[in-house]
């Protein structure tokens, strides 16, 4: 059917696979990341893994050897006209803008409803905008048997490879093994951002996977599924993809409410969700710290122009912009120069940068942020 192997075209199975399509929800604020990345500018659309691609058009890259053409990327009417330029000509028609933000489940949602007008048939993979992934092979045959497993009639979460003990995301506790399937298994529960103590606990018994958000499912299963817990929201979608004039109207009014809450959590009560194991290196670059592991091994690492970087007895990431930047006896500092802002950190205080952007917001410098 499928393998891991050096071709693509080996990974998939083009008889189940034909039935997918990708949804790129592209928002967020990415606040961990200022002042490089903003609201008018979010770290999706920026270049943050000297590829010379944005990580949006990473994931565009990424799941066109698999879909062709059937990719959905949403994001805000903000970002519109910064999204298109960044997209593939024949993609552009497909983007869709929300009026505002509702979280996940709405964003994923509008898609799924409009594809079910479409096919009733199709099915839906979910793949944030804004993530890095290394191993293109191994996640393709991930997403097959997913692919695989979804059309039995599960949502399906792509368990991503704990790599160390993060406080950072949700958890998925694998249970028993789908008969039938390479790895899949069936989701025991799925569990909020524990502490440090916990998520030991949990790497220790080798059950656990990250929630990297990944779902692939039917469209009507996932559609019905939000219909039995949040009816309005379900009927609010469906609405809007009967008539998408309806869409400024009734969007206002719509749960705000991530996939995960919404769907996700109450149908594995119910033994409806699986998840594929995906050990094909995942990275969300949640702050500078994950951003300084990414980009290289150097002691200093610098994302731009490295002529512009002198440093001496230093560790750590440095992101100059037109001018010099001189480091001298720190360890593990982060240093990012923007036209209009410098931030100086270091590692162990990357996290924090989001009270950095909200005490920005107190002050009203939304000129800022």
């Amino acid at each position: 059917m499928w393998c891991v192997s050096a071709s693509l075209d080996q990974a998939i199975d083009t008889r189940t696979i034909d039935r997918l399509w990708a949804v790129v929800p592209a928002g967020g604020a990415g606040t961990r990341l200022w002042p490089l990345s903003r609201a008018g500018a979010p770290k999706f659309l920026l270049d943050l893994t000297g590829t010379g691609r944005s990580l949006l058009q990473q994931t565009v890259d990424r799941l066109t050897p698999l879909v062709g053409d059937r990719v959905v990327v949403v994001t805000g009417q903000r970002h519109r006209d910064q999204v298109t330029a960044q997209l593939p000509a024949s993609l552009v028609h497909r983007l869709l803008a929300e009026p505002s933000a509702r979280d996940s489940m709405a964003a994923i949602g509008l898609a799924a409803a409009i594809l079910e007008h479409e096919d009733p048939d199709a099915v839906l993979g979910s793949f944030a905008a804004d993530h890095v992934i290394t191993d293109e092979t191994a996640f393709a045959a991930c997403l097959a048997e997913a692919v695989e497993v979804a059309v039995t009639g599960r949502i399906v979460t792509l368990g991503i490879e704990p790599t160390f003990p993060s406080t950072a995301f949700g958890y998925i506790e694998e249970g028993e093994r789908l008969p039938g399937h390479a790895t899949a298994r069936a989701v025991a529960s799925f569990v909020e951002k524990p502490p440090v103590e916990v998520a030991r606990e949990y790497l220790a018994t080798g059950r656990y996977r990250w929630n990297g958000g990944m779902f692939v499912a039917p469209v009507t299963l996932l559609l019905d599924e939000l219909s039995r817990e949040l009816p309005e929201l379900a009927r609010g979608l469906r609405a809007i993809a009967a008539d998408p004039a309806s869409l400024e109207s009734i969007w206002p009014g719509l749960t705000k409410i991530a996939i995960d809450h919404a769907v996700a959590e109450p149908a594995s009560r119910r033994g409806l969700v699986a998840t594929v194991p995906g050990n094909f290196g995942w990275d969300d670059i949640g702050d500078f710290a994950a951003l300084g592991e990414l980009i290289g091994t150097d002691a200093v690492k610098v994302l731009g122009d490295r002529d512009l970087v002198l440093t001496h007895g230093a560790t750590g990431l440095i992101a100059p912009r037109d001018r010099l930047v001189a480091v001298a006896g720190l360890t593990d500092v982060v240093v990012i120069d923007t036209a209009d802002a410098v931030l100086v950190t270091d590692r162990a205080h990357a996290q924090q940068v989001k009270q950095i952007v909200a005490a920005l917001k107190e002050r009203g410098r939304d000129d800022l942020v």
